[in-house]
């Protein structure tokens, strides 16, 4: 949804402030990666979209930092507590959706379809009330009418900092600390899907997404890289499959 009429000035001042501080806090972790294949980086010359990147709520700050001006919609929360983020979003160079693909979902899944046109879309798809890392159907609807796959992100931290009575354990990680991201296979999600299958898809999508997100955890804790990771290359670079990628904000 666009940007509303009447955003009170101070909550552009929180969401320009809110911006620096994500990218200041972020910037001093180390990041590395592993593709399952290259070209599903939207920072890579050779992505070729649109796609659906989907992550679990509580690592929302990971992809906020590292694929800004990547032609991204993200989909936010309407709730007014989740308006300083939306404003952040926009100084980060994103496209900002308000809604949930559940509660009220009508007018968020309409304007999937309408940016899925132009844009990047970037879900959070156990978000906005959970359950935690329960994928929703809405993201598949939204991939099934635009024909557009999944890219499933699996995100962790070396012993971040958790919410734990937030429903999603929101994960703060610690300055200085490593990031890991694995990042899955497209998903290819058939048009013209019944509700069986729906489910099929969803359950499917669900799993990958949670494994690779366990992988990107054990990586990240542990130090020790994946074993299931394929060669890839990162904006044109070969990388042996003996090393991981550096990963660095777009």
């Amino acid at each position: 949804m666009d940007e509303p009429d009447q955003v009170g000035l101070h909550v552009k001042a929180g969401g320009f402030l809110l911006a620096k501080a994500i990218r200041s806090w972020m910037k001093t972790l180390d990041y590395q990666a592993v593709f399952y294949k290259e070209t599903v980086d939207p920072a890579d010359p050779a992505f070729h979209g649109p796609c659906m990147f989907v992550f679990w709520h509580e690592y929302l700050l990971c992809p906020f930092f590292l694929r800004a001006n990547c032609r991204i919609s993200m989909l936010l929360s309407r709730h007014a507590d989740a308006e300083w983020l939306s404003q952040a979003a926009r100084y980060n160079g994103y496209q900002t959706i308000r809604g949930s693909t559940t509660r009220g979902g009508v007018a968020a899944l309409r304007e999937l379809l309408r940016h899925g046109k132009h844009f990047n879309l970037a879900i959070t798809p156990d978000g906005p009330r959970g359950p935690r890392r329960r994928l929703a159907p809405g993201c598949i609807l939204v991939a099934s009418h635009l024909r557009i796959p999944l890219v499933p992100f699996g995100i962790g931290y070396d012993r971040p900092w958790r919410f734990r009575k937030a429903w999603d354990q929101f994960a703060l990680p610690r300055p200085g600390s490593r990031a890991r991201v694995v990042v899955g296979p497209m998903i290819e999600i058939p048009p013209g899907l019944d509700r069986e299958q729906i489910e099929y898809h969803r359950q499917l999508a669900g799993s990958v997404l949670d494994r690779l997100t366990k992988s990107a955890e054990a990586w990240a804790e542990s130090g020790r890289r994946p074993s299931d990771r394929v060669p890839v290359s990162y904006k044109g670079r070969p990388a042996p499959v003996t090393t991981p990628l550096e990963l660095r904000a777009a």
